[in-house]
């Protein structure tokens, strides 16, 4: 039998609880628990040899694929993801429900887990970088990895502290000022910077890469467009020749996807050691276990909007990949079934994940909403995955030259724009494009990067961070561009010598 599967075939009856984190009932199997994970972290089970930057490198697992952090506000904010109420499952005190109408407030815990693990990083790397023993590249892999932790910080809160130091505390800098410090960091830690394929940690094509995309976004950052840079950091990478696109989209992101030609710069979970990628457990409904014969009960939080599901054409193997649909088999054959399934629901207790969704809340349908599938499980899975998570890669290297080089020569159908653009549709099967506008641009991009944690930052660079998706209204607030710096550290900044001020039209 294959080592993972795509969309299921499983089976069984399955008792399904109510509730995402106190389950009142549990599937239970005879899962065997041997496990052999196949991504070991560097450093780590296997790996390779510790280079004494681990603990700061480990900081990227927390937030970047798990719940309640860094992931759930940059995709539960978009048009791409969403946690249903399904009635007293997932109610959460209304965070979730609130994020995704985007009237989210200050007291929103998974932005202060968002505040809290950019900080952990950069802590982390001062607390190395005050050592002595680092080499030249070492020294500059720390700071550039402090520079990616910085602008996770500045695209989200926008205003922050700039901490260089163990301890000490600083002013609040503006957004501008913080990508100033950001392409300071980049800019100066080049030269030192491998240029080798390296797994797991920064180099120069990760920092130009992270360079590329602070650049196509600089006009919201700072009010100033630095296209053309832009497109020379992507050139950096393209020209390089270290990175191609994978022949084959799913394998960039599967569960053996272990220093993939398309990875510039990865976190690299593993089930043992480089734990915190829970997916599976995110969307999957509570039945599911016995797809995949999952070692721990899934939770039934996250699926896809319909509209965004559907902006796939059909024969798209990105959809065939990124989503999971349809009625749920388990490994027999036989339909898996939730006995507590909505009496209004016109599948019954057979689980069907349909791309419809009927409602945002109260009453969810627990079996609603393509599930996201984009990193594939591996059945007999612990809740920790074995996928790498791509923090840059080459396919997005070449999104932002194309869109850079169409906003620089104001054309849409761009001729390095539509090659570029081509690249990627050739490998999802799809037919190229011979023009393009920015709405397809856009709509393209969110096909591509789907669950990357990208959307966000896309919506607001195209303007449409306002727009109306289902079950949320259209505003044209620009407060909203960014979030509010949780009232958490609001309070306990209150104590140190300079203050956090909130950002505008936030209490």
């Amino acid at each position: 039998m294959r080592n993972y599967i795509k969309i299921s075939i499983m089976a069984s009856l399955v008792l399904a609880a109510s509730a995402c984190t106190d389950l009142d009932e549990e599937l239970r199997g005879d899962f065997s628990e041997d496990f052999d994970p196949a991504n070991p972290g560097l450093g780590q089970s296997g790996g390779g040899t510790d280079d004494g930057l681990s603990a700061a490198y480990a900081e990227v697992l927390n937030g970047t694929a798990n719940h309640g952090g860094y992931f759930s506000v940059t995709e539960v904010s978009t048009d791409e993801a969403v946690i249903t109420q399904k009635g007293g499952d997932w109610f959460d005190g209304g965070i979730w429900l609130n994020m995704h109408r985007h009237q989210w407030q200050s007291t929103n815990p998974g932005l202060l887990g968002a505040w809290n693990q950019s900080y952990a990083g950069i802590a982390q790397c001062n607390l190395l970088l005050q050592e002595t023993k680092f080499n030249a590249e070492q020294v500059a892999q720390l700071r550039t990895l402090r520079a990616y932790f910085y602008w996770r910080l500045m695209d989200l809160f926008g205003n922050v502290k700039i901490v260089t130091e163990p301890g000490k505390d600083v002013e609040q800098s503006s957004r501008a000022e913080v990508f100033a410090f950001i392409e300071s960091e980049l800019l100066a830690v080049l030269p030192d910077l491998s240029t080798g394929r390296t797994y797991a940690r920064a180099n120069a094509w990760g920092a130009q890469a992270l360079l590329a995309r602070i650049y196509l976004n600089a006009e919201v950052y700072t009010g100033t467009a630095r296209y053309q840079d832009a497109i020379d950091a992507a050139d950096a990478v393209i020209n390089s020749g270290v990175y191609d696109l994978s022949s084959s989209y799913a394998d960039v992101f599967s569960p053996t996807n272990e220093d993939n030609i398309e990875h510039i710069w990865v976190a690299p979970f593993d089930e043992s050691v480089g734990t915190g990628m829970n997916l599976a457990q995110m969307t999957l409904h509570y039945p599911s276990q016995l797809t995949y014969q999952l070692q721990q009960q899934p939770w039934n939080g996250y699926s896809t909007l319909e509209e965004f599901y559907n902006s796939y054409e059909d024969g798209d193997v990105r959809k065939e990949n990124n989503f999971i649909v349809g009625p749920q088999y388990d490994i027999f054959g036989n339909p898996i079934l939730d006995v507590a399934f909505d009496k209004a629901d016109p599948d019954g207790a057979p689980v069907n994940y349909t791309p419809e969704i009927n409602m945002l809340a109260p009453n969810g349908s627990r079996q609603a909403g393509a599930r996201l599938g984009k990193f594939s499980f591996k059945e007999k899975q612990l809740p920790d995955m074995d996928n790498d998570f791509p923090l840059f890669r080459y396919a997005e290297v070449l999104l932002t030259k194309a869109e850079a080089s169409a906003r620089l020569n104001s054309n849409w159908s761009d001729p390095t724009a539509l090659m570029l653009v081509n690249m990627l549709r050739e490998r999802a099967s799809v037919s190229e494009y011979t023009t393009m506008t920015e709405e397809e641009f856009l709509a393209e991009r969110g096909r591509e990067m789907f669950q990357e944690s990208s959307r966000r930052t896309d919506l607001i660079r195209f303007g449409a961070w306002g727009n109306a998706w289902w079950e949320k209204a259209a505003h044209s607030d620009p407060n909203l561009n960014l979030f509010p710096i949780p009232n958490d550290q609001i309070q306990a900044s209150q104590a140190e010598t300079f203050k956090l001020t909130q950002n505008p039209g936030y209490d």
